[in-house]
């Protein structure tokens, strides 16, 4: 057994997972089964702005660094034995890049390391599947961040995780909103306008990404399970509650239209949202939303299965 600790920091939030690594004779011998330690997220809105001036603010990479120094301290005193950083869409467009670099080394003690939109897909399949049923792939897995979304397709055989394609776009909750939803509520033009942005993006994931086969779509991260806290009405935001469970068509298609048209102090009295997701959960949802009418549209999948593992617990795995 070994203690890791994985941080992924986006555009939106940045995460922590300090976990024990073992060997598990589930779903079949040898494999690695995770044991929480303990688990973080705070909005720190890395990438705000990046879309439209190509650089971290100052005040953002200060927001990151407070949060970062007090992640340094926890996975000290948890006494994580190995440590990796990725850093996903914001660092990867920003051309001050090295600024955010240069105060990881100096808070962390190690590199960030900046992953691409493949990569990072293929992390979240693996931590996504990890609590899944093997006969119910192929899967399709979904992370919608702040910045980017990414599509990846694979099979669990023989208790190892398989990727067979996987695409990134720079689609987001926070790019989104900044491009298309400036209103409070956004008006019915500019939601027209979101949705023809998010489909067109999204277009390249799925002509890169075949379908073929596939039998269950699994969502992860946070925008995902915010809308499934906020589609079951959680008095607060409960992950035993959200983890593993599914959402319709319907109920996505409702809780968008819904969160499009609240303003900004109405969403703020959902007990399941995060303050920090208030201003951009509304582009979140109606990216999901597209996904659901595509993934409809083209392998007949009616059902999303909402994970709280993803990009995190595979991070973990990568260095178990």
């Amino acid at each position: 057994m070994s203690r890791v600790a994985a941080i992924d920091c986006g555009t939106n939030s940045i995460r922590l997972l300090v976990a024990d690594v073992m060997r598990s004779s589930v779903p079949s011998p040898g494999s690695l089964a995770l044991r929480d330690v303990h688990r973080e997220m705070r909005i720190v809105r890395l990438g705000k702005g990046v879309d439209a001036t190509g650089v971290l603010a100052a005040d953002a990479l200060e927001r990151t660094r407070v949060a970062l120094a007090d992640y340094t301290a926890v996975l000290r005193r948890k006494g994580a034995e190995k440590v990796r950083m990725v850093a996903t869409s914001a660092t990867r467009d920003a051309s001050n890049r090295e600024d955010f670099f240069g105060m990881v080394r100096e808070t962390l003690g190690i590199d960030a390391e900046v992953i691409s939109g493949d990569e990072e897909a293929g992390l979240s399949f693996v931590g996504a599947v990890g609590d899944l049923e093997p006969e119910d792939g192929p899967f399709v897995i979904a992370d919608v961040g702040g910045g980017s979304t990414e599509l990846v397709v694979g099979s669990v055989v023989d208790g190892a995780a398989t990727v067979h394609a996987a695409h990134s776009v720079d689609v987001g909750s926070v790019r989104l909103t900044e491009r298309c939803l400036p209103g409070d509520p956004p008006g019915q033009g500019d939601v027209d306008k979101a949705r023809e942005v998010a489909a067109g993006i999204l277009a390249d994931a799925f002509a890169a990404v075949p379908l073929d086969g596939v039998k269950t779509w699994v969502g992860v991260a946070g925008t995902i399970t915010t809308l499934s806290g906020i589609a079951q009405d959680l008095p607060a935001y409960d992950p035993d509650a959200v983890h593993l469970s599914r959402l319709s068509r319907d109920d996505l298609h409702r809780v968008a239209r819904d969160l499009l048209g609240m303003p900004r102090a109405e969403r703020e009295k959902l007990g399941a949202l995060h303050p920090g997701r208030v201003d951009v959960i509304g582009a979140g949802a109606l990216i999901v939303d597209v996904l659901a009418e595509e993934l409809h549209a083209r392998a007949g999948i009616d059902q999303l299965v909402v994970s709280e593992h993803d990009i995190l617990d595979g991070i973990a795995r990568s260095i178990a």
